[in-house]
């Protein structure tokens, strides 16, 4: 048995993201994907005294309407600097501050100019910290056919899969016989049922980057 599951880099995403990594043994990259304004791709939410608080990575959008997400270009360097004293100033009380800035704020200093790049390089240092040995690959290290639930299928069979592991939003659009008739097995991933953890300042929110948790 190989489990599969293949989802859009997110930045910094939050603790799902990295519980449905750690339940497979392939976790694809789609990268492929149409980069999307306003989503997940370029930012994330941290909690603040005033309450919860979106960091973006500004990228480069005008006139590139339908470029992917692997195409994506960031727009300019200071955003970094900025995001880390924000992180810090949010998050320096917190227990374990000083052992997860260790190995976060140097991943600021590495100068990414692809948002692609960026995304993979923060969830591969946190899957270490978190001690997730699943493999990371992306979507163009395979051969892609047209279809979307078709490309997806495609996709976990070329990898070797025998399961495909999709988030719950996919069951509003996936055809699962295409998955049946590939002889794959699809799993619904559940997100529900999260404890909540000693977390600072107003009530208690799920939706903030996994570094919150950390």
């Amino acid at each position: 048995m190989k489990k599969i599951a293949i989802v859009q880099s997110n930045y910094i995403p939050w603790k799902g993201y990295f519980d449905l990594i750690a339940s497979v043994d392939e976790f694809i990259l789609y990268d492929d994907m149409q980069f999307t304004r306003r989503d997940w791709r370029n930012r994330n939410k941290i909690k603040t005294p005033q309450g919860t608080q979106w960091i973006t990575v500004p990228v480069k959008v005008k006139g590139r309407y339908y470029q992917r997400i692997k195409d994506t270009e960031i727009d300019g360097t200071d955003w970094a600097e900025k995001h880390w004293t924000t992180i810090s100033n949010n998050y320096r009380r917190s227990p374990h501050f000083e052992q997860v800035a260790d190995w976060i704020e140097p991943l600021y200093r590495l100068g990414h100019t692809n948002l692609s790049a960026l995304n993979r390089t923060f969830i591969e240092a946190i899957c270490k910290a978190m001690q997730i040995t699943t493999k990371i690959s992306c979507s163009s290290d395979y051969q892609l056919v047209d279809g979307k639930t078709e490309r997806l299928a495609h996709l976990c069979k070329d990898a070797g899969g025998t399961d495909y592991v999709s988030g719950p939003a996919a069951k509003t659009y996936c055809d699962e016989q295409v998955f049946r008739d590939l002889g794959l097995r699809l799993h619904w991933f559940d997100y529900s049922d999260y404890p909540e953890y000693a977390q600072q300042w107003s009530a208690f929110t799920h939706e903030v980057t996994v570094l919150d948790l950390l």
